[in-house]
């Protein structure tokens, strides 16, 4: 983000020395994600920070310690149902301390003079704002508790290097303060997210374009805990939703498997049928773009850049870019992949609405027109060559009014050809986000994991055919 944004970026140490740990994460499949938004998500003041929790009973369970080298860490653990209490207060202000949170040094801090909000609580994270009213000028920090979650989807230790590259280097996201045993301190932004009529306005949906520019300038070494390495049969580097599809197919094959899993349901999505189209999509993307010399660049990409991850700045201040009011978050899924798939995959959320009575269903009919996905584009490819510490709104490329045509002619069939790869990574997704509801453990499911991988997949399906590669059998 912009340096103004977030006070205090400096890092605690060099990025060099922050490298995950490399503790191993065996959690039970998550049953909160950023796709699920109940209208009874909040129960804080705020809907900023509550888009990617299900308000579900948070219960206290050991977790996996995630410390990385680089951010100060304090050795206590907090007991998230018990954050009225003054043990709670006592032993959350003493990690304040020892991370060295910033104005939280002050004596005149003391438990019994701390605000604990409660935002959310769920099976990944109970997500609390912490303040000192009574101090003036203490800082508001996000508080995040960890429960347990999927080690198969997620890895907290590479999200935890994410995020303060991301803030230190690039001032893009939260700054994280520090860790403890079960969770970590992040800073707090006021702001309130986006919501679906938001994303079409077209001075917004401009300012997310310019952002995901600047998300996609960053460089991929700096932000990856461990530098991609060539994977593909010609050594090049291999796009994130490849290898994501390929490792999270096991996973949902094994929750269809299960007694539970409906057997209309298991044939709809026909998982077998799905890894050859998919085999035979991406072998059809490859040709595509080595007849036509043309691909999408390989770049640092959001993946899940829906409204509840894209926040609004109640104030910026003077001098700053507009569209660095635009915060973005939740970075869990964040990789390489190519642009095109980050733009499409941002795109398909257009047709999502995740308060709506069918939050698990996208309406084809939403996704954004040939003129808004120019607008898109213009912001996108105005901001794509701009440093990111730009102290003013960056100047146009110098490109004429005919090369940015064409411009924006290429770019929207990349965005056209990665499009079904959007479909795909969240159709797989779903099912193994629905084992506990299979099991039996979820009797009342808040969001409908499997509908949702069945209209993904229908999704997948429908846009392949599209582009002309024949279905099969």
């Amino acid at each position: 983000m912009s340096p103004t944004v977030g006070p205090d970026l400096a890092p605690s140490s060099s990025l060099a020395q922050f490298r995950p740990a490399g503790i191993p994460l065996n959690r039970r499949s998550s049953t909160s994600s950023s796709k699920s938004l109940p209208d009874n998500i909040s129960i804080g003041t705020s809907p900023a920070y509550s888009a990617s929790s299900l308000s579900i009973p948070f219960e206290d369970v050991d977790v996996d310690v995630v410390r990385v080298e680089g951010l100060r860490h304090a050795n206590v653990r907090l007991e998230a149902r018990r954050y009225k209490t003054a043990p709670f207060a006592e032993h959350l202000l003493q990690i304040l301390h020892t991370i060295r949170t910033p104005s939280w040094s002050e004596s005149e801090i003391t438990p019994d003079r701390i605000s604990i909000q409660k935002v959310s609580g769920s099976l990944t994270n109970a997500v609390y704002f912490v303040s000192c009213p009574p101090v003036p000028k203490t800082r508001t920090v996000l508080l995040r508790i960890y429960g347990p979650s999927s080690g198969t989807l997620i890895s907290r230790p590479r999200e935890l290097y994410t995020l303060h590259a991301l803030s230190s280097r690039y001032h893009i996201g939260p700054r994280v303060y520090g860790t403890f045993e079960n969770g970590r301190v992040e800073e707090y932004f006021d702001s309130t997210a986006l919501t679906a009529a938001d994303m079409r306005d077209p001075e917004v949906s401009a300012w997310i374009g310019a952002r995901m520019a600047e998300l996609h300038g960053v460089d991929i070494n700096a932000v990856e805990s461990e530098p991609p390495m060539p994977e593909g049969p010609d050594g090049e580097i291999q796009p994130t939703t490849k290898k994501s599809v390929k490792s999270w197919l096991p996973n949902a094959r094994e929750v269809l498997s299960l007694p539970g899993a409906p057997t209309d349901v298991r044939e709809a999505l026909d998982l077998d049928r799905f890894q050859r189209e998919w085999e035979q999509y991406v072998q059809w993307v490859s040709q595509k773009e080595k007849s036509e010399r043309s691909s999408s660049p390989l770049v640092f990409s959001h993946n899940d850049a829906q409204y509840g991850n894209l926040l609004r700045l109640r104030t910026l201040k003077e001098g700053q870019p507009a569209h660095r009011q635009i915060i973005v978050v939740d970075f869990e899924y964040a990789a390489p992949n190519p642009a095109a798939y980050d733009i499409a995959n941002h795109f398909h959320e257009w047709t999502a609405d995740y308060h709506g009575p069918t939050p698990h269903l996208l309406d084809p009919a939403r996704h954004p027109t040939r003129e808004e996905r120019r607008n898109f584009y213009r912001a996108y490819l105005t901001h794509t060559q701009s440093p990111l510490d730009a102290p003013a709104p960056p100047a146009a490329p110098a490109l004429s009014p005919d090369a940015l045509e064409a411009e924006m002619r290429a770019l929207d069939e990349h965005v056209r050809v990665w499009s079904p790869a959007s479909h795909a990574v969240w159709a797989v997704w779903g099912v193994v986000q629905a084992r506990e509801f299979v099991e039996g453990q979820d009797g009342e499911p808040e969001f409908d994991y499997l509908g949702y991988a069945q209209c993904r997949m229908e999704g997948f399906r429908r846009e392949i055919c599209a582009l002309g590669i024949q279905p099969v059998p």
